[in-house]
């Protein structure tokens, strides 16, 4: 069974991300600092966003991943018990 988002929740999720990149970079904008240091928390703003991505991506991925060897060792056992009383018949 696969689990979809509402399109409500994607909106959101995007929405969420874009004001929130828009705020950290207007507040780097107006800082009272030289345009070296600007851009070194541009920079590390994005490499923070690109971190952040793959993170969550394999946490995803591992997750799934656990979820499909689940499955997979329960239709053994399925497959064990069926045999089993198969011929204890």
């Amino acid at each position: 069974m696969m689990r979809e988002d509402s399109p409500a929740w994607i909106m959101y999720t995007q929405i969420a991300f874009f004001v929130s990149l828009a705020m950290m970079a207007i507040g780097i904008f107006f800082l009272p600092v030289d345009f070296w240091m600007r851009g070194y928390l541009g920079m590390a703003t994005v490499f923070i966003i690109g971190s952040t991505i793959t993170m969550t991506k394999t946490v995803r991925d591992n997750h799934e991943s656990k979820k499909l060897v689940n499955r997979i060792d329960d239709a053994k056992t399925e497959k064990l018990l069926k045999g089993f009383e198969g011929e204890t018949v």
